[in-house]
Parts: C-alpha cells; sequence; structure tokens
C-alpha cells in the first residue's frame, strides 16, 4: 500500500512539474507570436464582460474560396495561421496566456463554393492548434460553417470566446 502511495504520488508530482505555460509552449513549436494592429474600422479587437472575453473576428491572409480556389490543407493552415494571430490578439488582451481558464465558443467561418462540405476539416487547423498551445484548456464548442464570400475574400474567419482566471 505504501509503494502505490508512494508512485501515485510521484506520478502526480511529475505531471505538475512538467506542464508548459502557453507562451512556453509556443517557444516549443516555434511559433512568434504578431503585434496587435488596432481595427482600420469603427470596432474593437476584444470586450471582455465579467470573465468572459470576446474577440472580433479574425482573418486570414490567404485568400480564395475553398472548393475553387484552395485545397482542405491550404484551408486548414490558413486556420492554424489565424489561430496565431487570435493567440497574439489574446496576449495583447490578458497581458498573460495563463490567465485563460478555458475557450469557451469558436465560430470558423469558410469562405466557400456551395458544393464545399469540409468546413470542419477546415477549421480543424484552429482547434488543433489551440489544444497544441492551451491543452485540455484549448478544447471549446465550436460552429464551422460555409459562406458565400467573406470581407476581401480571404479563406477563413474565426470568432473566439473565452474565460479568463478570476
Amino acid at each position: 500500500m505504501k509503494s502505490t502511495c508512494f508512485f501515485l504520488f510521484l506520478f502526480f508530482s511529475i505531471q505538475i512539474t512538467t506542464s508548459q505555460t502557453p507562451e512556453e509552449k509556443l517557444d516549443e513549436l516555434g511559433i512568434e507570436l504578431l503585434e496587435v494592429q488596432s481595427p482600420s474600422a469603427n470596432f474593437v479587437k476584444w470586450r471582455q464582460v465579467g470573465n468572459l472575453l470576446f474577440l472580433a473576428g479574425d482573418g486570414s491572409e490567404l485568400k480564395g474560396k475553398l472548393g475553387r480556389d484552395l485545397s482542405v490543407e491550404e484551408g486548414y493552415q490558413a486556420a492554424r495561421q489565424t489561430g496565431v494571430d487570435i493567440i497574439s490578439t489574446l496576449k495583447a488582451a490578458t497581458g498573460d496566456l495563463s490567465r485563460i481558464k478555458q475557450f469557451v465558443k469558436v465560430r470558423g467561418m469558410v469562405n466557400s463554393t456551395p458544393e464545399f462540405y469540409d468546413q470542419p476539416k477546415v477549421i480543424n487547423g484552429f482547434s488543433d492548434l489551440m489544444v497544441e498551445v492551451f491543452g485540455e484548456k484549448g478544447k471549446h464548442a465550436r460552429a464551422a460553417v460555409g459562406h458565400c464570400s467573406l470581407p476581401s475574400n480571404i479563406a477563413v474567419e474565426i470568432e473566439v470566446v473565452v474565460e479568463l482566471e478570476n
């Protein structure tokens, strides 16, 4: 019995000491955060209400329509890069990514043809990155929907709601 308790203590001690902060995980992945630019229109990049932080939609630099101009893999990479932009905004809004308690809701919008049905595979690029960087805290409720067009012909736009620690 004593050896079992010691083993459990050792296991949980190792788990606690090996956890990484989101910033450490970004470094490990070789991801550099970007400087957040002010919006070019009459809105804000984020708004905090209580412990919830709402981010305005952030879009990919990649342009084109899925199902015509771009492959699912290109869309996946566009969503992943949009994720880097969103993490940059979260860092600017919070000052410390460790303040994020959990991702609550994600709305992924994909510029796609009417015949394109793989919007979830595209938005997986974002979701996979959030789990890589934030672990279980990065898992979220999500919608992945197609749109006949997005601003400036961007391939992907994503909105996020996160809960912050008290």
